[in-house]
């Protein structure tokens, strides 16, 4: 069955003041509307991109079906000259083609060692970011990367979370986001940060049952759009038409909660990760009993977490 979708609230002309003091302590997704996002919304066609940023070479995603699943890969990457990608990505049948004809591109832009630099606009697309006034709603230290992306037409992203607060801007396209709580990840079917579940909208409820217990929050950014997508929100992203959209990710926990080696801000804090290794490794422990024992003091384990270590002030 359909999920009821909840509506993310929608809030127009937000000063950087009334974001940090009303919106941001609440920690839930909001859209705000008639943001200063400079002259890009109007300037940044199909035509315009392809001049400002030349023939340099992008690494790129390609995939022959518009769900593209990043835990079993059915996608490949390829390079481009990022003019030639730009025009490719804004047509729906392609003359000239990787894989199929009407395959789908998809562009998250890596800083120049993917491996240890982060994305940030500013250095990838120097042009580009002129045209750029990014909502600084966090102090300039707090600023972790800024990731430019450009999808095709029809294109949905695996429902992921991330580990830093950060604002979708969707400069031209439309795109609809499909989010959930924290709170829900019993429900998601997680693998590491990303949810097996690939179609949000019809899910397998014979391999997924409990995903109808997600509450599914959703909503339909146009150009001009920021979303507020707190730390470990989960969301899902299909661009309904060809999108050019800019991530802008920042630090909400002290900068030393972070993995120093994290370069696309999804790696769990240094304390989480810490965390998660000992609880295996006391699993590991409980193997040595008897299957009665270890079902009885993996109880007792589960209850003390939830004693000690779960909210009960969700609102």
């Amino acid at each position: 069955r359909e999920q009821e979708a909840v509506e993310v609230a929608r809030l127009a002309g937000t000063t950087r003041e009334q974001f940090l003091r009303d919106i941001y302590p609440r920690r839930k997704p909001v859209v705000l509307e008639g943001m200063d996002l400079g002259p890009c919304t109007t300037k940044w066609t199909v035509d315009y991109l392809s001049q400002a940023e030349g023939s340099k070479e992008v690494k790129i995603h390609v995939s022959v079906v518009p769900q593209m699943d990043f835990l079993n890969k059915n996608f490949v990457y390829r390079t481009l000259p990022f003019d030639v990608f730009v025009q490719r990505a804004a047509e729906v049948k392609h003359k000239e083609y990787f894989l199929s004809e009407d395959e789908k591109y998809y562009l998250r832009s890596v800083g120049e060692d993917a491996r240890k630099d982060i994305a940030d606009i500013r250095k990838q697309f120097p042009i580009l970011a002129e045209d750029v006034q990014i909502p600084e709603y966090f102090e300039k230290e707090q600023f972790f990367s800024s990731v430019f992306r450009i999808s095709s037409a029809g294109l949905q992203l695996w429902t992921h979370y991330d580990v830093m607060d950060n604002f979708l801007i969707q400069v031209r396209g439309k795109k609809r986001v499909v989010l959930y709580s924290p709170r829900d990840a019993p429900y998601l079917y997680l693998s590491g940060t990303k949810s097996e579940v690939l179609d949000v909208d019809n899910p397998d409820l014979e391999k997924y049952p409990l995903f109808v217990k997600a509450t599914r929050y959703q909503c339909f950014l146009e150009a001009g759009d920021v979303l507020f997508i707190p730390a470990l929100w989960f969301h899902n992203v299909i661009s309904e038409e060809f999108g050019v959209a800019l991530n802008v990710f920042w630090k909400h926990l002290p900068a030393e909660s972070y993995d120093k080696t994290d370069t696309y801000g999804n790696k769990d804090p240094m304390a989480a990760s810490r965390a998660i290794q000992i609880l295996d490794r006391a699993l590991k422990t409980l193997e040595e009993l008897p299957e009665e024992y270890r079902d009885f003091y993996a109880r007792r384990m589960v209850l003390r977490i939830q004693e000690k270590a779960y909210r009960n002030d969700y609102g």
